[in-house]
C-alpha cells in the first residue's frame, strides 16, 4: 500500500527585522495551507526575521521577538505540521567580549499547536554575501520525524549543499523525505544547477527531497524562490514560480515497502556520516484518516533562463529595496545611453510608470540625438520627464575656479564638473520631495573607475552595478521584445539608443573607446579578474589581450576607494563588487603583470 502525504511549501517573501510582518505573513500562508487539507507546510530559513539580519542577530531584544513570534505561529499550527525557520536562542549568557549570546539557524517543528523538536543548521556558509560563523554555533543532531506515517528529515540550506551532511544521517535512520528550508540568494545560471543538485540528493540517498526558497529583495540580494520538490527517481515532482511569492501544494506518495533503500552516495564509509552528526528519532503524529479531495494535477511553474531570468532579478531587487525602505518614488537621470534607459525601464517595471521621474539634464556637449533619445524613451515608458540645463551651474563653475586654474591645460577635472552638477541636480530634487535616486553605472565602469564620485555614482541604489555593459545591451534587446508582457509596447527602448557608441557626452566628440578597451573585449577580462579571481598569466594563456590585461588589473585595483562609495545594487553574479569581494582600500599589493 502507499501512503500519502499532502506537503505544502510556503515560498514567501520575509521582510529583515519586520518581525510582527514576517510573523502575519506566515500566520496567512498557514491559514492557507491547512485550507489545502496540507499534512505539513513548510516556511523558509529564519522566515521570521527575514535573511541576513547581520549584527541584528547581537540585539538580545529582536532574538527574543522573534523566538516569541515563533512560539506564536506553533500555537496556531493546530491540525497541521509546520516546519518554521527562525533563530533559536541556547543561552542567554553573552560570549566573550560581548560577541552576543549564543544562538543557532534553526528550523522548529510545529505541531498541533506545540514546539514538538528544534533542528539547528550544521553546516554554516563563511563563504561570498555569508556570515554565519560570526553569529550562530553549529548544530549536530539530525532528527527524522514520523509525521502521518511518513519519516520526514528536516535540515537547512547549506546542509543539503554536501553530498555528505545530514541528508545522509537521515536517510541511514530511515528518512523517506527531507524538507530543506532556504534563504538561498540568486545569480544567473544557479536555478539550473540547483535543481541538478537537488535531483542527485534524491537519487543518491533514494529519497524525495523538498527544497523551499523564500523570495524577494533584501539590500543587494534577491532571492529567487523557484522551490521544488524531486523524488527518488529525480524525477521533478514540483516547481515554484520564479521571483513571485506561492503556495506549492503537492501530493506525495510513499510505498509501505519500498523496493531498496539507499545509504546515501556510492562510497560513503560510516565515519564520514557520524562526522556530520547524530541520528535521532521520534514520533510526531499518527497516520492520518481524513480524506482529502484530490489535488488537480502537478504544480511545475516554467523555467526561466538567460536574460529573462536577470531583468526579473533586477526588477524584483530594485522594487523591493525600495519598497521596504519606504521610498515611493524614484528618479532617474536620463542621458540619452543605454545605461540609463535600462535603470529607467527596470524602475517602471518595478514600480510603475506614476512611480518613476526622469530628469535630462543637457550640457554644452549633449547631442541633439540624445535629447531626442530620452524624450522618446520617456512618452514610451509613459512616465514623467523633466528637463533641467546644467550650462548656467557648469558655466558658474569654471568662473569660480578660472583663476586657480589659468595656466593649465582643460583635463577631467573640468569635465567632470558636468556629471558632479547633474549629481547635484538630482540630489537636491531627491532632498526636496523624498524620492530616491538610481544610479546608472555599471559592472564595467565601477570595475574600471570610469565614473565620477559625487556624480554619476550619487544616489541611493545602484541598478547596474553588477550588470556589465555587454550584458546591458543584451538585456535592453531582450526586454524590447516583451513589450506585452510588462504593459508595454515591444520596442520601448529607441533603437537609436541601443545603437549609437557609448559615450559620456563630456567632451567634444568623445566615446567611451577613447578611455577603454571594446566593451566586448573588455568584460571578459573584468570577469576573469573580478569574478574568478585569474592571474596575469592565467588570462594571458586564455588568449586575452596582455595590453587590456594590464590596464583591467590596473584600474581595478587603483579604483577601490570609488567603489568603497557607491550606492548597493543587486547582485546578479557569482562576485558582484560589495560583500561578495572584499578588499582593503589601502592596498599595495600587485600581481605580477609583466610589465
Amino acid at each position: 500500500m502507499a501512503r500519502t502525504l499532502r506537503l505544502a511549501l510556503a515560498q514567501i517573501n520575509p521582510t529583515v527585522g519586520d518581525i510582527a510582518g514576517n510573523t502575519a505573513k506566515i500566520l496567512e500562508y498557514l491559514e492557507r495551507a491547512r485550507e489545502a487539507q496540507a499534512d505539513l507546510v513548510a516556511f523558509p530559513e529564519m522566515a521570521t526575521t527575514g535573511y541576513p539580519p547581520e549584527d541584528l542577530l547581537f540585539k538580545t531584544s529582536f532574538l527574543t521577538e522573534n523566538v516569541g513570534a515563533m512560539e506564536k505561529i506553533a500555537a496556531a499550527a493546530k491540525g497541521i505540521t509546520a516546519v518554521i525557520g527562525y533563530v533559536n536562542i541556547l543561552s542567554h549568557d553573552r560570549g566573550p567580549e560581548d560577541m552576543g549570546i549564543p544562538i543557532a539557524n534553526a528550523a522548529a517543528l510545529a505541531h498541533d499547536g506545540r514546539v514538538v523538536d528544534t533542528y539547528h543548521k550544521i553546516f554554516l556558509p563563511n563563504y561570498g554575501v555569508f556570515d554565519e560563523q560570526r553569529y550562530f554555533q553549529r548544530g549536530s543532531v539530525c532528527p527524522v520525524y514520523r509525521v502521518e506515517g511518513v519519516s520526514i528529515g528536516v535540515n537547512i540550506c547549506e546542509d543539503i549543499w554536501y553530498p555528505v551532511g545530514p541528508t545522509t544521517v537521515q536517510c541511514r535512520a530511515g528518512a523517506e523525505l527531507i524538507v530543506n528550508i532556504n534563504a538561498s540568494p540568486f545569480q544567473a545560471g544557479k536555478r539550473a544547477f540547483r535543481e541538478d543538485m537537488i535531483a542527485q540528493r534524491a537519487v543518491d540517498h533514494g529519497l524525495t527531497v523538498a527544497y523551499v526558497n523564500t523570495v524577494g529583495g533584501q539590500d543587494e540580494l534577491v532571492f529567487d524562490g523557484g522551490s521544488i520538490i524531486y523524488d527518488s527517481a529525480g524525477e521533478l515532482l514540483a516547481r515554484g514560480p520564479s521571483f513571485e511569492e506561492a503556495l506549492i501544494v503537492t501530493d506525495l506518495e510513499f510505498q509501505d515497502a519500498p523496493a531498496s533503500r539507499k545509504q546515501g552516495p556510492a562510497g560513503v564509509t560510516s565515519a564520514a556520516v557520524a562526522a556530520v552528526g547524530t541520528p535521532k528519532a521520534m514520533t510526531v503524529s499518527g497516520p492520518g484518516t481524513a480524506s482529502k479531495t484530490p489535488l488537480p494535477g502537478k504544480t511545475i511553474a516554467d523555467a526561466i533562463n538567460g536574460p529573462e531570468e536577470v531583468y526579473r532579478a533586477l526588477v524584483m531587487g530594485t522594487g523591493d529595496y525600495l519598497r521596504k525602505s519606504g521610498f515611493s518614488k524614484a528618479l532617474v537621470g536620463l542621458s540619452g545611453g543605454v545605461d540609463s534607459a535600462l535603470t529607467a525601464v527596470v524602475a517602471v517595471d518595478a514600480l510603475g510608470k506614476e512611480n518613476v521621474v526622469g530628469i535630462t539634464m543637457p550640457s554644452r556637449y549633449s547631442s541633439q540625438g540624445s535629447i531626442g533619445d530620452s524624450e522618446t524613451l520617456a512618452k514610451n515608458l509613459g512616465m514623467e520627464l523633466w528637463e533641467v540645463p546644467i550650462e548656467p551651474a557648469h558655466r558658474a563653475f569654471e568662473d569660480m575656479l578660472k583663476d586657480r586654474f589659468k595656466a593649465t591645460d582643460p583635463n577631467v577635472a573640468e569635465e567632470n564638473v558636468q556629471a558632479r552638477v547633474r549629481g547635484n541636480v538630482l540630489m537636491t530634487v531627491s532632498n526636496k520631495f523624498g524620492w530616491i535616486v538610481l544610479t546608472t553605472g555599471n559592472k564595467s565602469e565601477m570595475a574600471m573607475g570610469y565614473a565620477t564620485l559625487y556624480g554619476d555614482m550619487a544616489g541611493g541604489f545602484a541598478v547596474l552595478k553588477d550588470v556589465p555593459k555587454t550584458k546591458v545591451y543584451e538585456l535592453c534587446r531582450w526586454r524590447n521584445g516583451q513589450g506585452q508582457a510588462f504593459g508595454t509596447r515591444d520596442g520601448v527602448i529607441p533603437a537609436s539608443i541601443i545603437d549609437k557608441p557609448p559615450s559620456a557626452e563630456l567632451r567634444d566628440d568623445q566615446l567611451d573607446s577613447d578611455s577603454l578597451p571594446p566593451y566586448e573585449v573588455l568584460d571578459p577580462v573584468v570577469q576573469a579578474y573580478v569574478e574568478d579571481d585569474l592571474s596575469y598569466q592565467d588570462m594571458v594563456d586564455q588568449g586575452m589581450d596582455p595590453q587590456v590585461v594590464r590596464q583591467v588589473m590596473a584600474a581595478v585595483d587603483r579604483n577601490e576607494y570609488k567603489r568603497r562609495q557607491a550606492a548597493p545594487g543587486v547582485k546578479i553574479t557569482h562576485r558582484a563588487f560589495g560583500k561578495d569581494r572584499r578588499l582593503p582600500i589601502v592596498n599595495r599589493y600587485r600581481q605580477h603583470s609583466g610589465g
